[in-house]
């Protein structure tokens, strides 16, 4: 094997190399971003689900303060009305 023969197939080589740095590079670029938007997608919707939780409780205790006055009222009415489990 002559020098030139070694150095051609270390150029062949580097290049190969080279050419898979390059791909597993845009694999990891490609695989991060992909990750980053799945992230922001996640928080999109915990977001919204908080949104959704907080609403849930707020009409909950509005109806736990109708539910209330409604009591008391059917109560002033008609107390034998009014179950004793309540």
């Amino acid at each position: 094997m002559t020098p030139t023969d070694i150095f051609s197939y270390a150029g062949t080589a580097a290049s190969v190399t080279a050419a898979f740095v390059m791909v597993r590079a845009s694999w990891q670029i490609n695989s991060a971003e992909v990750w980053r938007g799945e992230a922001e997608a996640q928080k999109t919707r915990a977001d919204r689900l908080q949104d959704d939780l907080s609403e849930i409780k707020e009409r909950l205790t509005r109806i736990e303060a109708e539910n209330r006055r409604l009591v008391e009222l059917i109560t002033t009415l008609d107390p034998t009305r009014i179950r004793s489990d309540i």
